[in-house]
């Protein structure tokens, strides 16, 4: 089970210098009060795995207003089934993006920290999922199955790029855009589209398998599957077939779309379905308390899979869950938690909602940007 023994943060957010060593796997509990720092260091943690942290945040954003000369960085020694393993990041002085080494070591791609360990979390920020925008849910479960299928992240940025130069290309002027130009975007996106819409299914009928395990607990059983056209044909066609279908709609498309921007269709309009089971009503319709409960039961969904599929769980990351949750629902996560053995981070601004697992995880106070 790969998990953080020590991190030190240097002009992240709020801090201007922070450290915690000797951390076990388990719980750890962040206590303080709002604005304090508590999720900030969660974000920081968040950098250690692929992807563009739990705010999905730009890499200037992060850095301390107080000491915009220097540059915020996030260092960790990890315990992992290759040893122990010193990851990095911080911010580029050559172009403020975000620089990662690992073993003292730059890497080129993000999807080099996935060989290691894997971070998935739970914000207040993700309480509107089911009532917001397509976007969100597409978004959310991509971070899903990023953690599970490092790749996702290839293709996802190979299908955004030739979105963007198509998407461009129109805009000017259709009549003057090169045929030949336009087409090879075209069949690049209908590639890599129809393959991300096919790693898509293929996740979401694993991670609903593992959901069937929330069937009886305290976490509500969520059915889930996609809103897509091109998922929709990938149920009952070929992949080559269905990408001969989408090239076929982009080359339709090419007028409205220079009109409104973008594409009509493709896996970027994609959206994530989720049912109340039982009850069988569309999360959207569900009551507040219930909405947050399928969250936290996809989550554990999620990280039972990775655990039994890849033989570790993920550092598991919750802002502000526990106190949301009944008695019953807070112990049943913290039973599923603690059978997983996974490393566990939780904030929560009363230390008395952590009373039942006092004994058995390290308990930090946070305030004003300091750790004790």
């Amino acid at each position: 089970m790969s998990y953080i023994k020590n991190i030190r943060l240097n002009y992240f957010r709020n801090y201007e210098t922070a450290s915690l060593n000797g951390i076990e796997r388990g719980f750890i509990v962040l206590t303080g009060a709002n604005g304090a720092g508590k999720t900030n260091l969660l974000e920081a943690i968040s950098y250690v795995s692929p992807g563009r942290g739990l705010r999905n945040a730009k890499a200037t954003e992060l850095q301390n207003g107080n000491f915009s000369n220097e540059m915020w960085g996030v260092a960790t020694q990890v315990d992992t089934e290759f040893g122990e393993i010193k990851i990095g990041t911080g911010r580029n002085p050559k172009n403020d993006r975000r620089l990662i080494k690992i073993q003292g070591e730059p890497v080129k791609s993000q999807t080099a920290l996935a060989e290691y360990l894997s971070c998935i979390w739970v914000t207040p920020q993700m309480d509107g999922l089911f009532r917001g925008g397509a976007s969100d849910r597409r978004r959310f479960i991509d971070r899903l199955l990023l953690t599970y299928d490092p790749a996702h992240a290839g293709r996802t940025t190979r299908y955004e790029n030739a979105l963007s130069q198509r998407s461009k290309l129109l805009k000017d002027d259709t009549r003057k855009a090169d045929p030949a130009w336009l087409k090879a975007l075209e069949v690049q996106m209908a590639e890599t589209g129809i393959a991300i819409a096919a790693a898509r299914l293929a996740f979401l009928e694993r991670l609903q398998k593992a959901c069937l395990q929330n069937k009886g607990n305290s976490f509500p059983l969520a059915r889930l599957s996609f809103k897509g056209l091109m998922e929709n044909h990938l149920q009952n066609k070929a992949a080559l077939e269905v990408e001969d279908l989408f090239l076929e709609e982009l080359e339709r498309s090419r007028q409205i779309d220079a009109v409104t921007g973008g594409a009509s269709v493709g896996p970027h309009r994609t959206d994530l379905d989720v049912v109340y089971d039982e009850k069988n009503i569309g999360a959207a319709q569900c009551s507040t308390g219930e909405q947050k409960a399928l969250l936290m039961g996809l989550i554990l969904a999620h990280a039972r899979l990775l655990l039994a599929d890849q033989g570790r769980a993920p550092i598991m990351l919750l802002d502000e869950v526990a106190a949301h949750l009944d008695e019953e629902r807070r112990a049943t996560l913290f039973s599923i938690i603690r059978d997983m053995k996974s490393q566990v981070w939780i904030t929560g601004t009363d230390e008395q909602i952590f009373s039942s697992i006092k004994n058995e995880g390290q308990f930090f106070v946070v305030a004003d940007g300091k750790i004790a």
